[in-house]
């Protein structure tokens, strides 16, 4: 019999028979189920939140590149190079202008408003995707119409069809401007609550027109992949070289050094929460390190007759490294599996979890009812649309974290087990059997 089956041998008697009627096995597998499941479920749905975040950002508001400094208008040959360029999903022209705008409502708002090409949907599939038409279409094909955010639209009181006035403006907009009607052609949703309060958007000639000499053109460029983006950089700044004389004043930014900050945020608020809750890790590992101790004491005189039968102190180590093999690996499976369920279906879940916990209300309020006992009104809700501005519950799962906290629960057994077998080595197995 080869080393390695006589290891496997001792260690699956060891495994079968138990640890003299213990239950610490069964709690460190539930231990390392447990964590590996809560950090699957939190970091998706974490992901969900912030990817959501981070996708309304560059596909709403922002870009992946952005080329300013452009003479305008922009020429449309440059535009149709750019479009060329291998990487590159999207190319869309932009103005942006502060106003205060006045519907129905007697106080006015600000607002940006982005001043887009007519076919600005079919131009840009990613900023189409983030935009969910309430009312109305995106129609900007009449340079008076436009397209307000859902929260902008009921915070002045208008719908599709009315008009609204242009009250304020800044920058190099002409004073004969002001008070100018546009006809609201489509109000827009984008889930995120800042853009639907304070965006609209217009025609692009016509925001040039409102912003006078004040007028800067952009370019925003999104790309099939956002991490190739220094590549596709360099590409872009040798087209806008060869077909602009005056290339040296246009600068080309990458989507990570205008959100930089906040991102970098978003990225620690992640890490903070991998760590806090990969802790579970680290005290069930403490957990089967103390135990495995235990049982390697318990077991002196097995491991003194292995070794006086020929056995390495190493085979004889691994025997007891096994059970923690084992446990990592069943608890592992045990947590990754339903949590990868949840995950992926986290609104079932979510609504099985509100559904339970309001049952529970209804039935403590029937019972205790009579004594004036209320538990509330049975509409818990974990993520209430009334406090939070959510349709549904995002969740994002992200296969090479799933695999790194899968082996963050089986490595915490596996090294607690192999540290704590490091007894193995003293035993002398004269000094054993000399007392039997």
């Amino acid at each position: 019999m080869t080393a390695t089956r006589w290891i496997g041998f001792v260690a699956g008697r060891y495994v079968s028979k138990g640890r003299r009627n213990s239950p610490t096995p069964v709690f460190s597998v539930l231990g390392i189920a447990t964590g590996v499941l809560a950090l699957t479920v939190i970091i998706a749905v974490m992901n969900g939140f912030q990817l959501g975040f981070i996708e309304s950002i560059l596909e709403i508001s922002s870009c992946h590149v952005r080329v300013e400094g452009l003479k305008s208008p922009v020429d449309a040959g440059l535009m149709n190079e750019l479009r060329s360029v291998p990487g590159v999903l999207s190319v869309l022209p932009f103005d942006e202008i502060n106003v205060l705008l006045r519907g129905r409502s007697t106080s006015p708002r600000g607002a940006l408003i982005r001043g887009v090409p007519a076919g600005a949907l079919a131009l840009d599939p990613g900023l189409a995707s983030r935009l969910e038409m309430e009312e109305g279409s995106f129609d900007l094909g009449d340079p008076f119409s436009i397209v307000l955010g859902g929260e902008l639209s009921r915070h002045l009181l208008v719908n599709t069809g009315d008009e609204i006035n242009l009250l304020s403006i800044t920058g190099g907009i002409r004073e004969e401007e002001s008070g100018r009607s546009y006809r609201v052609s489509g109000v827009f949703r984008s889930g995120f609550y800042e853009y639907d309060l304070g965006w609209a958007y217009i025609n692009i000639d016509t925001a040039a027109e409102l912003a006078g000499e004040a007028s800067q053109i952009v370019l925003g460029i999104k790309l099939k992949n956002r991490w190739q983006d220094q590549k596709t950089i360099e590409k872009i700044k040798e087209v806008i070289a060869s077909m602009d004389s005056d290339a040296s004043a246009v600068g080309v930014r990458s989507w990570r050094d205008y959100n930089r900050s906040f991102f970098g945020a978003l990225r620690t608020e992640k890490l903070m929460m991998f760590i806090l809750v990969g802790l579970i890790f680290i005290v069930v590992g403490l957990n089967i390190f103390q135990a495995q101790r235990r049982v390697v004491l318990e077991r002196r005189e097995e491991i003194g007759l292995l070794r006086a039968l020929g056995a390495s102190s190493t085979a004889v180590r691994l025997v007891f490294v096994w059970d923690g093999f084992i446990i990592g690996l069943v608890g592992a499976v045990l947590g990754l599996v339903p949590g990868l369920l949840i995950a992926y279906n986290i609104q079932e879940f979510f609504s099985l979890l509100e559904g339970a916990v309001n049952f529970c209300i209804d039935v403590f309020n029937s019972v205790f009812g009579f004594i004036g006992g209320n538990f509330g009104q049975g509409d818990f809700a974990v993520f209430s649309t009334q406090i939070f501005y959510l349709k549904e519950i995002p969740s994002r799962v992200i296969p090479h974290e799933v695999v790194l906290i899968f082996f963050f629960g089986f490595f915490s057994a596996l090294l607690a087990a192999w540290f704590a077998s490091g007894k193995v080595s003293a035993t002398k197995p004269a000094e054993v059997l000399r007392y039997e």
